[in-house]
């Protein structure tokens, strides 16, 4: 069983950040992320990076308006723009280290196969199986020959690994075997994201709770690929009025849907704020008071009848 990373000492440099998929506008849940990320790295004196993660679903022009709305709220960051699409030889180069290593297989299996795989005989309960693990080379011919594209997957050699937390503290979390790179030839997320963080210097990793499972899967990726593993804070969401993750389904919840209501940028920031448990009209602001030990241990409820009457849960 692979140890726990020990507790990074405290920085006064380094860097945090924010990393979107332009999939789509960003909704008051991502910008409340945003801030939170920026917060945590200027409170620190770190460095605040921006990357796109465009490698999976990308619409027309919503980078350029999801960097618009985190400026029009009063973020700013440091150098330029990072695109995952602009470093695909960076993460074939960490494939062909885990496969020189031995680490790696092809999988064959449909997401259909894999859902309806009966028992995990290696990993936890919801991982992947392992069924192309043990393949033989007559096997893994007959899958080619049949036309079935092959991701490739990690091969890990432990179930669990532990990271640590700012806001849940020591995490044990499931590992299996995850993809490295899709079927289509693309890089996968989980390897995508290791890579960029270590080669960024980026040792501050702030982001929703919801990715808190998928965490230990990427440390224990960091530490076969020799990168040192982050500083995380998994922070809690914005939930809908049913208290359910907050989506663009549940009404005016994007920056442009409040603007179109009659409300300011600096409205949101005052309501983004106020879910911290603070009174600001701008990040500044809000900066000079802001402290990881007293925000919120539980999510923001927003509720769709205006931002000034938007409440906490209890």
């Amino acid at each position: 069983m692979p140890e726990v990373p020990a507790p990074a000492a405290p920085e006064t440099r380094g860097a945090g950040r924010y990393a979107p998929s332009p999939s789509g506008d960003l909704h008051l849940g991502n910008l409340r992320t945003a801030l939170l990320a920026w917060l945590f790295a200027r409170s620190t004196g770190r460095a605040f990076l921006l990357r796109v993660e465009d490698l999976d679903r990308v619409r027309p022009g919503a980078e350029e308006r999801q960097l618009r709305d985190l400026a029009a709220i009063g973020l700013d960051w440091d150098g330029p723009v990072v695109r995952q699409s602009e470093r695909l030889p960076r993460y074939e180069s960490a494939i062909d280290r885990l496969t020189a290593a031995g680490r790696t297989y092809e999988c064959f299996c449909t997401r259909r196969e894999i859902q309806q795989a009966a028992s995990a005989p290696h990993g936890p309960m919801g991982a992947y199986p392992g069924t192309c693990r043990d393949l033989t080379a007559a096997q893994r011919a007959e899958r080619v020959a049949a036309g079935r594209p092959a991701a490739l997957r990690l091969r890990a050699d432990t179930d669990e690994f532990e990271i640590v937390d700012e806001l849940h503290g020591r995490y044990r979390g499931p590992v299996d075997d995850v993809v490295l790179r899709r079927g289509d030839g693309m890089p996968a997320y989980n390897l995508a994201v290791v890579v960029d963080d270590a080669a960024q210097g980026i040792d501050q990793v702030v982001r929703g709770d919801d990715l808190l499972p998928s965490t230990p899967r990427q440390a224990y990726l960091a530490s076969l690929l020799d990168l040192p593993v982050p500083n995380y804070a998994h922070v809690p969401l914005v939930l809908n009025a049913d208290g359910q993750r907050l989506a663009k389904r549940d009404g005016s919840v994007t920056l442009a849907d409040r603007l179109a209501l009659g409300e300011t940028s600096q409205d949101v920031v005052t309501a983004l704020a106020r879910s911290l448990g603070h009174s600001a009209r701008t990040p500044s602001e809000l900066l000079t008071r802001f402290d990881p030990a007293d925000l919120p241990r539980h999510p923001w409820n927003f509720l769709d009848n205006g931002l000034l009457h938007s409440r906490e849960c209890p």
